[in-house]
């Protein structure tokens, strides 16, 4: 079963525009950072990498680990924004950039997590950990659970700040992985992200991410720094329907990460284009079932279905649905029952599961003896 989109041109023109639209796609940038990867949000492919799976010292950019596993407190109403968070020594001593919480002070989580996100304060992140599991030992390990969790294969946390340790590390795949995870996962709380500037007693910090103020469509996410990290930045944007997050890690300067960063974001934009083709949940096609009642059912994606393309290629782009061969009930709801194969000019791009969408159960005897006839011819 093969479903064809839009617009498919065929023959010698099919020919010529593939051809015409590989000669137009230059190979990524290479840049100076020691590590980094451009990945589309939706699709989750990769545009352009380096070093993308060697373990480097993430700097501040463990924060956004640190905002995901606390907004997943939140979000299981463990915590909430209103809780006032005791700053203790531990928390106000911690040293690097700071929010300037004072010792025995009563402080909101909402105020800790902007103290975190837009001035990126080691002092609100280690008094959220404490917040959150007592310790900030405790909290990395719920740092390295989620890791686990999210497929951060290569990623080990040790504290809730950044500041190094050798046993520290991450990766740009990894960090791409959480960023991408949060920005689906807690839309509310990632607008944070995008705020110029805080005010805490009186003191005025600015966002660190430069790219926000150059009309680029940046709305996130961190920056880090540290002697041994290097200069790093994530970075993710959006323009008309299409997310793009970039990971720099490693450079050495301000002015070189911002640089690096919007290399890559430009590169991605300019050549590259991402379809949604079909929500999740939506049914593609009745298969039968053998020995069901009843004897079809729905198929579709569990998740959204999108792919990123050469801009311009979207006419050489095929879908198929692949079933499972001799599919026999009973079927639970959401059981995988086949692929849906993406192809770019007769390629295979992309795999992804296609489920059942309701249940069928076995049916009667003379169902069952009807359907063992039929399967035979």
């Amino acid at each position: 079963m093969r479903y064809r989109l839009p617009f498919i041109l065929a023959g010698f023109l099919a020919t010529w525009l593939a051809a015409a639209v590989q000669a137009e796609t230059p190979p990524a940038p290479e840049l100076g950072a020691e590590g980094y990867l451009l990945v589309d949000y939706d699709s989750g492919v990769g545009l352009a990498a380096k070093n993308a799976d060697s373990r480097l010292e993430p700097a501040s950019l463990t924060k956004i680990m640190t905002a995901y596993v606390v907004f997943s407190e939140l979000a299981a109403g463990n915590i909430a924004l209103d809780d006032q968070v005791l700053v203790s020594e531990k928390a106000w001593r911690t040293g690097g950039s700071k929010m300037f919480i004072e010792v025995g002070n009563q402080v909101a989580v909402r105020d800790l997590l902007k103290g975190m996100i837009i001035q990126s304060g080691n002092d609100a992140s280690v008094a959220l950990a404490e917040h959150v599991a007592g310790s900030e030992e405790s909290f990395a390990g719920l740092m390295n659970q989620h890791a686990q969790r999210l497929g951060m294969s290569q990623s080990h946390f040790t504290n809730a700040t950044g500041l190094p340790n050798p046993e520290h590390y991450t990766t740009p795949r990894d960090i791409a992985l959480v960023t991408a995870a949060m920005i689906r996962e807690f839309p509310d709380y990632y607008r944070w992200y995008s705020e110029p500037e805080f005010t805490w007693h009186g003191i005025k910090q600015f966002n660190r991410n430069r790219l926000l103020d150059k009309g680029v469509g940046v709305d996130g996410v961190k920056t880090g720094h540290t002697e041994a990290a290097g200069y790093c930045l994530v970075s993710s944007a959006k323009r008309d329907e299409q997310r793009l997050i970039s990971v720099v890690m490693g450079t050495e300067s301000n002015s070189a990460r911002v640089a690096d960063s919007l290399a890559l974001l430009n590169y991605g934009f300019r050549f590259f284009e991402t379809h949604h083709l079909y929500p999740g949940g939506e049914p593609l096609e009745l298969l039968r079932v053998w020995s069901g009642d009843p004897p079809t059912v729905a198929v579709g994606p569990a998740t959204d279905v999108a792919v990123t393309i050469p801009r311009g290629s979207f006419d050489q782009l095929t879908a198929q649905l692949e079933p499972i061969p001799d599919l026999s009930a009973p079927i639970a709801a959401g059981q995988q029952v086949g692929e849906i194969t993406l192809m770019l000019e007769g390629e295979e791009i992309k795999r992804q599961p296609a489920v059942a969408l309701g249940a069928v159960e076995r049916g009667g005897l003379l169902r069952q003896a009807t359907d063992s006839v039929l399967k035979l011819f």
